[in-house]
């Protein structure tokens, strides 16, 4: 007779591999302040004990809302020359870039913070007028991040993978495996996705959605905490099996 255990195995939990420390950072939305702090803590903790590897990872939703949404890309750009950061696109850079390619969407932008990040690049729009200049507001936000910033925009990757773990901004499509997302989906989902218990395949870290500490379900990591409007921006540490808020 079989063992009667084998037919309820114990999962174990999700993993990164060994010898692999990550930093996950949830929605920063403009607040180059709280990103700074952040970064002071992540090297602070690597100083104190560094792993082989180390891997930071940002979720998505670095501009809008917040009013230094130019300095967080320049933070984050030059970073990415000096360490291991891994740089996903969130809806809100998605609605940046779809505004330089039709300006008719200043106003849909605008009311998601789009107005702060011109703000922040020095594109001034006003307070009234916005459907007559849309085409010049765009033309001056094109020639504001031309060159490393528009680089670093464009080069966002949408999913990154390691280990059991899957990371993404929004999340993921529950009736499609991983390998075959939608864009749209990885950017945009909700209640689909967070209502949703099924099983991956791997643990889903994600923002987009934001709530008042961390959420953590049997298959997902929700890490945005509002960090705009609360002050409290989250950085999630994993290593081996453990997860760690710091």
């Amino acid at each position: 007779m079989s063992n009667p255990l084998e037919l309820f195995p114990v999962r174990r939990p999700p993993a990164v591999p060994e010898g692999i420390r990550v930093y996950a950072v949830g929605d920063i939305h403009g607040r180059a302040d709280l990103l700074e702090d952040v970064l002071l803590r992540i090297d602070a903790d690597l100083k104190r004990d560094r792993p082989r590897r180390a891997i930071q990872i940002f979720l998505g939703d670095y501009v809008d809302r917040g009013p230094h949404s130019r300095k967080v890309i320049e933070i984050l750009a030059q970073r990415r020359e000096e360490q291991e950061l891994i740089c996903l696109k969130g809806n809100h850079e998605d609605c940046l870039l779809g505004f330089l390619r039709d300006p008719s969407t200043l106003e849909y932008w605008s009311q998601l913070g789009g107005i702060e990040t011109l703000k922040s690049y020095g594109v001034l729009p006003g307070s009234s007028g916005l459907a007559r200049r849309r085409t010049e507001i765009a033309a001056g936000l094109s020639a504001a991040i031309a060159g490393r910033h528009e680089q670093f925009l464009r080069a966002l990757d949408l999913t990154f993978s390691l280990g059991d773990f899957f990371f993404v901004h929004a999340g993921v499509n529950p009736n499609l495996p991983l390998s075959e997302q939608r864009e749209s989906d990885l950017l945009w989902i909700r209640a689909e996705f967070l209502n949703s218990e099924k099983d991956f395949g791997k643990m889903i870290v994600h923002g987009h959605t934001p709530t008042i500490e961390p959420e953590v379900r049997t298959n997902r990591i929700g890490i945005d905490t509002g960090a705009f409007a609360t002050n409290n921006l989250t950085c999630l540490i994993i290593e081996g099996d453990a997860l760690a808020l710091l």
